[in-house]
């Protein structure tokens, strides 16, 4: 990891941009030390997500919380991949047509998305909880909803999650949700442009989780309420603490 600019912002938070090898990254720090990790998850594109995950670090680190984020394959100044961008566009296609999306277009866009991503959030976390300042345990907040499964189910560091469901989630997958044990929140917006509602609630039911709630809220992709914020912070205040 090499940090590669630093600013402090004007509520006090430490912003730092990293590379890991080759992959971006940000990693947001607040004065109180140490600080319980969040990684924070996104759809891609570091500087068009930028105000938004700003506002969670941001936020989050009004708690105490130090919060990081990284390039997601595929992404942002990242190579692409022709068969991702074509997976993208049928997805894209089958939406805006108001068709059924095939859960072979889902499979082959976010399969390979979270093969690869997931090994990276594991090599962010490596270098991420080595540096003074941050400890675990650590929580996942965010989307692509698969990449947070995945994590959830593979990283044993991540100790709880909170899920955004505004994307598709291959149904082979569900097998890997039903393994999911740690505490999980999950946000779904009920008039999602971007999403398929019943698979996202048919998902919600799949989780193994003993400790799972789900906040549906009305409204699009974006229409995320600003109070969920707040829940989101106490959420992690009784596991992360």
């Amino acid at each position: 990891m090499h940090f590669t600019s630093e600013r402090r912002l004007e509520d006090g938070v430490l912003e730092r941009e990293f590379t890991l090898g080759e992959i971006p990254g940000i990693l947001w720090t607040p004065d109180s030390s140490p600080a319980p990790l969040i990684l924070l998850g996104h759809p891609g594109g570091l500087a068009r997500m930028y105000p938004r995950l700003s506002a969670r670090a941001r936020h989050s680190a009004a708690q105490g919380y130090a919060t990081a984020t990284l390039e997601l394959p595929g992404s942002g100044e990242r190579p692409r991949s022709d068969a991702a961008e074509q997976a993208r566009a049928d997805l894209q296609r089958a939406v805006r047509a108001g068709k059924p999306v095939d859960d072979g277009i889902v499979e082959r866009l976010v399969l390979p998305l979270v093969e690869a991503a997931v090994p990276e959030w594991q090599e962010a976390l490596d270098a991420l909880l080595a540096l003074p300042g941050i400890r675990g345990p650590v929580g996942y907040s965010g989307g692509v909803i698969g990449i947070g499964l995945r994590l959830a189910v593979v990283e044993p560091r991540v100790a709880a999650a909170v899920l955004f469901a505004g994307s598709y989630v291959p149904r082979r997958m569900f097998e890997e949700a039903r393994r999911v044990t740690i505490p999980l929140l999950v946000l779904l917006q009920w008039d999602d442009e971007n999403n398929d509602r019943q698979l996202a609630l048919d998902l919600f039911d799949a989780f193994g989780s003993k400790e799972k709630t789900l906040h549906a809220n009305m409204g699009g992709h974006t229409g995320v309420p600003g109070f969920e914020g707040d829940d989101v912070n106490r959420f992690f205040a009784r596991h992360l603490e």
